[in-house]
């Protein structure tokens, strides 16, 4: 059976190249993406499919029912894109001008409509249900994953498998990690209000510029020592703005910044100390502070014995590819929200261009090895498959 599948995959590959080159020349926003959504539930038409559009918006449910009984498992393909101008040279770049599919959720999709097509066609083969998961807005906060979880996407799901092609990992493998395996996620902003004066009687104002400077000096020492050095905390200022003349004492300035860390835990202590720091600025220099602190992403926390049942089953399936564990990776991803209600397992696959020229993902020459297509297809289906042979 995971022959057959693998030989059907093989032979539609070009189809997913080319889904994967229209959707990467027709980018759009998180929670805009309408064409892509058409685009999607399109290809489904006249297939053996049950298909629900407009799942809290854009998302997409695709049910594939065998008709027999059995466990249910959800695999899931985010599809938005990012506010980036493209500058890679590929001959089907953007033709969205400021709006590029920069981290890899157009070779999502595509590789996940053809299996999904693929599965669908041999549905005679497995027990229980497959539940695809077509998710919008994975990028931008709130993100597509809560929404869709709250209208009710995992109802009778058992497992959830997702795949993230990644150019910083050599193609020709598959990567896993059981337990917290991606970064969960917050963002601050900080408005420090002081009083305004002459830059020749500084005694008669209230520098706001000087205090926020001091708060984000103290908020280096969150990190440093308040985190046990085997925690993974990461805070970064990404915006001051306290832009003025230069004989000026500004009345008051705003600081955004951006939180990330490997456990719930640690996302708490962070906004406890900033939370902290905030109120101690207030007493310090006598200014007041205005504190937006938004936790969205949770921490990724792939379980540990399904994970291990996912590489195990790849290992076992002598497939074209490796299966190797790797450490956990910085970004934050929204498919958390799937993993905080069903033990889940999120996998890498090496995507890394074969020119050697490798770009991170968000960055405006972001590029990726097509053969990361097949190799997340054929290991997404194995692990299906597997799952639904009806032993276990």
């Amino acid at each position: 059976m995971t022959q057959q599948l693998i030989e059907t995959l093989k032979a539609k590959e070009d189809k997913m190249i080319e889904i994967r080159r229209y959707i990467h020349q027709h980018p759009e926003l998180s929670f805009h993406e309408d064409e892509t959504a058409k685009y999607i539930a399109d290809f489904y038409k006249g297939k053996d499919v049950q298909v629900e559009t407009n799942f809290d918006g854009r998302g997409i449910k695709v049910t594939i029912d065998s008709g027999k009984p059995g466990k249910t498992l959800a695999i899931r393909a985010d599809f938005d894109a990012l506010p980036i101008t493209e500058d890679t040279g590929l001959p089907f770049a953007s033709q969205n001008e400021g709006v590029m599919h920069a981290c890899g959720h157009d070779a999502h999709t595509a590789y996940m409509l053809v299996l999904a097509e693929t599965l669908s066609e041999m549905k005679d083969a497995f027990t229980g249900k497959v539940i695809v998961i077509h998710q919008p807005a994975e990028e931008v906060p709130p993100g597509g994953a809560k929404g869709m979880v709250e209208a009710g996407i995992l109802e009778g799901v058992d497992n959830v498998v997702g795949v993230h092609v990644m150019s910083t990992m050599e193609t020709g493998s598959v990567y896993y990690h059981p337990g917290y395996v991606q970064t969960g996620r917050a963002f601050f902003k900080l408005k420090v209000i002081g009083k305004g004066g002459h830059g020749s009687s500084p005694h008669m104002a209230n520098d706001a510029i000087v205090a926020g400077s001091y708060f984000i000096t103290q908020l280096q020492t969150v990190v440093s020592r308040r985190l046990s050095p085997f925690e993974t905390g990461v805070v970064t200022i990404g915006s001051f703005d306290g832009k003025g003349q230069f004989n000026i004492i500004k009345d008051s300035i705003e600081v955004e910044g951006d939180v990330r860390g490997l456990t719930e835990d640690t996302k708490a202590t962070i906004e406890r100390e900033i939370k902290r720091l905030s109120k101690g600025l207030e007493e310090t220099f006598d200014v007041t502070c205005e504190l937006d602190y938004n936790d969205d992403y949770p921490a990724l926390y792939n379980d540990p014995e399904f994970t291990e049942y996912v590489a195990k089953t790849l290992k076992n399936a002598d497939l074209d590819f490796g299966v190797e564990s790797c450490e956990p990776q910085p970004p934050s991803e929204d498919f958390a929200y799937y993993a905080k209600e069903k033990p889940s397992a999120f996998i890498y696959t090496g995507a890394a261009p074969e020119d050697g020229k490798i770009y991170p993902h968000h960055h405006p020459k972001f590029k990726i090895s097509e053969k990361a297509l097949l190799i997340s297809a054929e290991a997404v289906g194995t692990v299906v498959l597997d799952y639904l042979k009806g032993e276990n």
